[in-house]
């Protein structure tokens, strides 16, 4: 350890340095403008891969946008080890919000400011430097390795299965590692076992065919924002419990186990409040706040457009209002079963006054891995090692729609391995990174490679 640890103190500016080159390119892959960028993302990620020290590295084309692979398997006999990442990025409106522009990386004492610093670059830029710093200390990595960025993660891996599919013997692997979750605190590393799934729809409500003059003829026909906001309404009750019938029919409650588990981590409610910036928590009733976040299901309104919100007054009846909303589910809840619910639920809401389009945008499985495999025991004796502190054992609020795909269609262990922290604004203006967990992390994760070694190979 104490090689590797002396490379990456050695080496800090270097890699800081390639990393603000990756975080510089706006790879914002919700935006056709920005199409171009993407495509030349996973073009540098592969410059990187080589200049890392892997055997070979490649774009690869999708229907979508491209992934970046790379591999070295130069360790006959040992076990191979999948990384998986995405070095797309979420828009980074609204621009006025942020510090420093957003794709101009700045770094501020311990942090690094930049669309992407945490989600998902700088993780993904971490094992990129725990390959490069093995290869220079030991002329070798002691584990075969293979790592595949996408684009697409950001809008829903809609290619991603395909791609698995098509290239299933090419990515057989042992192991998978994905960086993509948090720590809860800095230097504290942690294990995500499960994440929770997502059903994104939309809601849209036409009533006239133009706008109206509210005066002229308001009074005589159903106004779809109002409409709108009223199946809204009757969505959830006033504390929180969701509304449609059958929601939760399939959630699977908690062992008296992983219950315990989970009041035993170190971040308490005044800290997790201290997070969102609002005056106080609001939640599911009888369900702690960690429960809350990781192990209920949600339904969130995303969005409202409809009618007139500039400047000044406009008196119109709208000719259409839309709602975009989320609902985050938690395993056993199926995406596509419950989008037939929601839909069913709100055809039933609404009136014969107007016209009602219910799309379904997007979904992902739950998921949830036990904790008893030796893969899992291996990595968090490493991260232990590494940062100093015991690994906590974790579940994530948030979708990453590849987890579960991977698990299900490779049958393989899948450890969620993350180097960020839950207030570092991934999604949201001046995203940032803590330096130290960046670089304690590529020390770490060249541990857990090493470690690796050991375990049986398929």
């Amino acid at each position: 350890m104490t090689m590797i640890a002396d490379y990456v103190a050695a080496h800090r500016n270097a890699f800081l340095q390639e990393l603000i080159g990756l975080l510089q390119i706006p790879s914002i892959s919700a935006q056709t403008n920005h199409r171009e960028d993407v495509a030349r993302c996973a073009q540098h990620l592969t410059q990187l891969m080589l200049a890392s020290g892997l055997e070979r590295a490649e774009v690869i084309p999708t229907a979508g946008h491209p992934i970046a692979y790379g591999e070295w398997l130069g360790a006959p006999g040992k076990p191979t080890l999948l990384i998986y990442g995405h070095y797309d990025v979420q828009p980074a409106d609204p621009l006025n919000l942020w510090t420093s522009p957003p794709f101009e990386p700045a770094v501020r004492g311990t942090e690094l400011y930049a669309r992407g610093a945490v989600d998902d670059k700088g993780q993904v830029h971490v094992h990129l430097k725990a390959v490069e710093t093995l290869i220079k200390t030991s002329g070798a990595l002691p584990v075969n390795l293979k790592m595949m960025v996408e684009g697409e993660e950001e809008i829903g891996s809609e290619h991603l299965e395909e791609f698995l599919r098509t290239h299933r013997e090419r990515l057989a692997a042992d192991v998978v590692i994905i960086s993509d979750t948090p720590m809860l605190q800095p230097e504290h590393p942690a294990i995500c076992y499960g994440l929770r799934g997502l059903c994104y729809m939309e809601i849209i409500v036409e009533g006239p065919a133009q706008d109206l003059h509210s005066g002229a003829l308001g009074g005589i026909v159903a106004n779809p924002a109002q409409v709108l906001a009223e199946i809204i309404a009757k969505l959830k009750s006033p504390d929180g419990r969701i509304l449609i019938p059958g929601f939760y029919d399939k959630v699977r409650p908690l062992s008296r186990e992983e219950r315990k588990r989970l009041a035993s981590l170190p971040m308490t409610p005044q800290e997790w409040l201290q997070l969102t910036g609002s005056p106080r928590l609001s939640g599911e009733p009888g369900y702690p706040v960690v429960e809350q976040l990781w192990a209920r299901p949600t339904l969130d309104v995303n969005g409202i457009v409809g009618g007139y919100i500039e400047e000044g007054a406009k008196t119109i009846i709208p000719a259409k209002a839309s709602a975009k909303i989320s609902m985050r589910l938690v395993p056993n809840q199926d995406p596509k079963k419950i989008a037939t619910l929601f839909e069913r639920h709100i055809r039933q809401l609404v009136p014969p006054t107007v016209k009602v389009a219910v799309l379904n945008h997007h979904g992902a499985k739950p998921f949830y891995m036990a904790l008893d495999h030796p893969a899992c025991k291996v990595a968090a004796g490493a991260l232990a090692e590494g940062f100093g502190h015991p690994t906590n054992f974790i579940r994530e609020g948030g979708s990453i729609p590849f987890v579960n795909t991977i698990a299900e269609l490779f049958g393989k262990p899948c450890l969620l391995i993350g180097f960020g922290l839950p207030d570092e604004q991934a999604h949201a203006p001046d995203e940032h990174l803590h330096l130290p967990n960046y670089f304690t992390g590529v020390a770490a994760m060249a541990e857990v490679y090493e470690r690796m070694a050991a375990l049986r190979s398929a």
